[in-house]
């Protein structure tokens, strides 16, 4: 029987229910957990002080990142659309030159790897329109909306053990930057 597949011993138990469910009931109740635990330890299982040191040596080789942008904002400070410093000197960066400008601010995800990122945060609702001579403005005929950029992060995740820790790469959508776009078209039943 040791030679037997995980299917051929999940067969081997059902048919074994016919005859006596009890024993098929302490058998399934075995199986499982040792099944999910040795599905687990196809990964590398990593002690808390190996665990950043392998994260890292995984994002240089495997999962490249892009670099961060230094954040100007905390994340729960208030947002208010900048209207008024489009009438004033060209700014350089591109977050501030935008139509739907956006700022950075940090985000922290304690059991991901980076556990703290950039990611962009839209300034106004609307987009801010410039037309000859006349003050800028922002306009709600428009709409800034955020694009995203998939990212992968190792998500460290607990080993069978309960002790170590192995990673998971996971995709995380981030913001990167805001747009200005026509508003969708609400659809009227005729």
């Amino acid at each position: 029987m040791a030679s037997d597949s995980t299917e051929d011993l999940l067969v081997n138990s059902q048919r074994a229910e016919t005859e006596d469910g009890h024993e098929v009931l302490i058998f399934g109740l075995f199986l499982v957990p040792v099944w999910t635990c040795n599905m687990t330890r196809m990964h590398r299982c990593y002690d808390e002080h190996e665990l950043s040191e392998a994260a890292e040596r995984k994002l240089r080789t495997h999962y490249l990142q892009p670099p961060e942008s230094s954040p100007a904002a905390a994340e729960d400070s208030p947002v208010s659309c900048p209207v008024a410093l489009y009438g004033q000197q060209q700014p350089q960066a591109l977050s501030d030159r935008s139509l739907s400008p956006w700022r950075y601010i940090l985000r922290t995800k304690p059991d991901h790897f980076p556990s703290t990122y950039t990611e962009a945060q839209c300034l106004c609702a609307g987009c801010i329109l410039i037309q000859d001579k006349k003050p800028p403005v922002e306009s709600h005929d428009y709409n800034s909306v955020p694009i995203e950029q998939s990212r992968v992060f190792l998500k460290r995740e607990l080993c069978c053990d309960g002790k170590k820790y192995h990673l998971k790469p996971v995709t995380v959508k981030v913001t990167v930057g805001c747009a200005c776009a026509v508003p969708p078209q609400v659809r009227t039943s005729s």
